[in-house]
């Protein structure tokens, strides 16, 4: 079953131009649900808003330490 969606599927501002990306929406209990842009109709992916957090805040710790 999947989870409804609130709002729009959106990609993110560092997506290729070729549309190899996945693209994220938020449930209505505040997960996340990540898709392969190219399948809208494909499997989803629901991750939990904590997890969602946890795993953005360690990308985005991973990048400025690369930098």
């Amino acid at each position: 079953m999947k989870p409804e969606i609130v709002g729009a599927f959106r990609k993110s501002s560092y997506s290729g131009q070729e549309g190899d990306c996945v693209e994220v929406a938020r449930t209505a209990d505040a997960d996340c649900v990540v898709r392969d842009s190219k399948q809208n109709d494909g499997a989803w992916l629901v991750i939990g808003a904590n997890a969602w957090t946890s795993l953005l805040a360690t990308l985005k710790a991973d990048s400025t330490a690369a930098a």
